[in-house]
């Protein structure tokens, strides 16, 4: 077994008895196994787009088999560990890890896993049944790597989604969705140049800073709206009406702004 991967089980392992000792063997699946959860977005995904790999989990043997801990290792070698009582239902403790590998031995496992896991259809599996003891080809560690221009659009977004945004109060506090959505011209580093509104607001509504909220574009598509996702990388200058439950266009001054609620 892979060295790293060894080492995340005996992190888990030793964390586990020290801040959950009266947890036994017998109350979690496979007996404590660890598993390796690419099944949601995949190996590449979480290390290109979440700049990190997919979690490894141990999970309690009960009916709702819930996470008893869960370990997100970054390219770094930094590592969080989250520890879960009550069989799952409540976080007991944060616990920050730094694993001694190099960045290139991180980066080495993750082709690995893309490999011996997702290129096989191996998904939320036991790590013990992933074949992670091999050595990595110069051609397996380039089409790894090459692999990261497929997912700039993801990597855009997901610098932009930290950025701050200005949203009406309609959004925010009465519960409408987007209906319009304009960017502008940044005023800072930190600005993503986005106004956000309902669309049913006048002029004298909008120009009173007392409805506007400042909230980071990624707390407006995971909270308020997830429909504005795939615009959010569009350039400055950009002004967009919603046309449906789903969906937006570019604003040509013809059609009325489709107005919702969520």
């Amino acid at each position: 077994m892979n060295k790293i991967v060894k080492e995340i089980q005996k992190i888990m392992a030793q964390n586990m008895a020290f801040y959950l000792p009266h947890v036994k063997k017998s109350d979690l699946e496979k007996n404590g196994a660890v598993f390796y959860m690419n099944g949601n977005n995949g190996t590449e995904f979480d290390w290109y787009v979440n700049d990190r790999l997919p979690a490894f989990m141990v999970f309690y043997n009960d009916a709702d088999n819930l996470g008893a801990a869960k370990l997100m290792l970054f390219p770094d070698g930094n590592a969080v560990l989250y520890l879960y009582d009550e069989k799952g239902k409540r976080l007991l403790k944060e616990v920050s890890i730094c694993i001694e590998a190099a960045e290139a031995d991180i980066a080495a496992l993750a082709a690995i896993l893309r490999n011996e896991a997702d290129d096989k259809g191996i998904w939320d599996a036991d790590v013990e049944d992933i074949c992670t003891d091999i050595e990595p080809g110069s051609d397996m560690l380039r089409e790894f790597t090459d692999r990261r221009r497929d997912y700039m659009v993801w990597i855009n977004r997901r610098e932009i989604l930290a950025l701050n945004a200005c949203v009406s109060k309609r959004i925010t506090e009465e519960g409408w969705k987007v209906g319009y959505m304009e960017r502008q011209e940044p005023c800072d580093e930190k600005d993503s140049g986005w106004v956000f509104t309902a669309g049913n607001e006048d002029d004298e509504y909008c120009s009173d800073y007392q409805n506007i909220s400042l909230l980071s574009v990624g707390a407006v598509w995971q909270q308020l709206d997830s429909d504005i996702f795939k615009y959010i990388d569009m350039p400055v200058g950009t002004r967009l009406i919603r046309i449906s439950p789903e969906s937006f266009e570019i604003d040509k001054n013809d059609k009325e702004i489709y107005t919702m609620k969520r």
